[in-house]
């Protein structure tokens, strides 16, 4: 059985009944809506959705449309970076398919949204047409402001869609890894140090390989906001222990760390295995995984 994920970000944090009427819309048949969250500081909703890739594709665009209907650029702010009202939908592979798969189903996606919709489509990570797409980052550059003043310049025509802006925005679909959208908060409400620290672990700086990172103020509160875009490269537990090292050597210490969206196993374990000093920690050793794998040895299937 081929299976993929979706994790699209909209940019509404702060209205429930328009993230409630997107996800309702995301749910369309054999759509499995795996978890939700919602930041008013960030202004911004990440979903996270499973299941065989048509329906997936299908439940997508009808959260992309309901998105349109509900979420003016115009009027939206907030802390994190945003380009459209559905902002970014990236298409991951989980089972029984691969990453150009999936990124042919993102150009897919991508075309029915700017045909149907008529809203400009950017086509990032393994489904960028353009080198320089690749990054979300880049193509995100200067956000919905800067892009209604752009978007008839060469560099800027959307892959897909009218070359023209709307109070939607446009949408940044793309196909990529699994990545995990982590933050760390610091014991103070000083922006600037966020930043500094995320300016020392992020990749483009010299910082941690496979990081993004930003400097923000949430609720009150300095925050490191990170994507790990190769957790196996850089985990979640080696990038806690070199903000912890920055943050001490500024004079601050971490308050907490917040989870967006989901995480593989995988990383749990090798978190594990580090804060308890063993080698190695399989999957097989956790008791709860090891009586799975004996059921599902026992009735011949195979789930993961």
């Amino acid at each position: 059985m081929q299976m993929i994920e979706a994790v699209p970000n909209f940019s509404e944090g702060r209205r429930m009944e328009v993230v409630d009427a997107i996800a309702a819309a995301i749910q369309t048949p054999g759509v499995h809506l795996l978890h939700r969250t919602s930041d008013w500081d960030h202004n911004r909703s990440v979903l996270t959705v499973a299941g065989e890739p048509d329906a997936v594709v299908e439940g997508l665009f009808q959260a992309v449309r309901v998105a349109a209907d509900r979420i003016d650029l115009r009027q939206q702010r907030g802390v994190h970076p945003r380009l459209g009202a559905t902002d970014v939908v990236p298409l991951v592979p989980i089972q029984g398919i691969d990453l150009a798969a999936c990124a042919v189903l993102a150009r897919r996606l991508g075309q029915r949204i700017g045909d149907e919709l008529g809203l400009p489509v950017y086509l990032y990570e393994a489904a960028a047409t353009r080198p320089e797409r690749r990054n979300l980052a880049d193509v995100r550059a200067g956000e919905y402001e800067r892009l209604v003043e752009e978007i008839h310049l060469p560099q800027r025509q959307p892959d897909f869609g009218p070359t023209v802006v709307g109070s939607a925005g446009a949408v940044i679909v793309g196909a990529r890894p699994f990545l995990i959208a982590f933050n760390v908060f610091l014991k103070s409400s000083d922006a600037a140090l966020a930043k500094r620290i995320a300016r020392a672990i992020r990749e483009s700086s010299g910082g941690l390989p496979a990081v993004k990172a930003l400097g923000l103020l949430v609720d009150g509160q300095a925050q490191v906001s990170m994507n790990l875009v190769d957790f196996q490269s850089t985990p979640p537990h080696a990038v806690v222990a070199v903000i912890e090292r920055e943050a001490r050597s500024l004079g601050v210490e971490i308050d907490r760390s917040e989870l967006i969206g989901l995480l593989p196993q995988a990383a749990l374990l090798a978190a594990a295995a580090h804060a308890l000093r063993l080698p190695e920690l399989p999957a097989d050793r956790v008791v709860e995984i090891a009586i799975r794998q004996a059921m599902e040895l026992k009735s011949g299937r195979r789930f993961s």
